[in-house]
């Protein structure tokens, strides 16, 4: 019954991330100048090593690997790559109570009202 719980927050938990998501967008290219790219290319870099460096690194590495995913967010605006569509209230409140609902499954193993 424990590993089923697991299980179930951790789709509630994509599932909120996925109705979150779907009015994100993120483009490449929207320069015709070559150094508007490079923030673009380093924030994949930078996100990608920081994800890394949290799921395989200790401990003592965890701060590092925080800093690169932060950075990686700042560089993404930065590039101009995000666009960010509206999204309805409905949409939010799904999204962000699939995630948090989900995120207690996962821990905790059950819900509480």
């Amino acid at each position: 019954m424990r590993f089923l719980n697991k299980l179930m927050g951790l789709a509630l938990i994509l599932t909120g991330i996925y109705f979150l998501g779907q009015n994100i967008i993120f483009t490449t290219h929207t320069s015709r100048y070559w150094w508007r790219d490079i923030p673009a290319g380093g924030s994949v870099i930078c996100i990608l090593g920081g994800i890394l460096i949290l799921l395989l690194a200790g401990r003592e590495a965890r701060d590092t690997g925080w800093i690169l995913v932060g950075l990686g967010i700042v560089l993404v605006f930065l590039s101009g790559g995000v666009l960010l569509q509206p999204t309805s209230l409905w949409t939010f409140f799904l999204s962000f109570f699939s995630m948090i609902g989900g995120y207690k499954l996962l821990t905790r193993g059950r819900l509480d009202f």
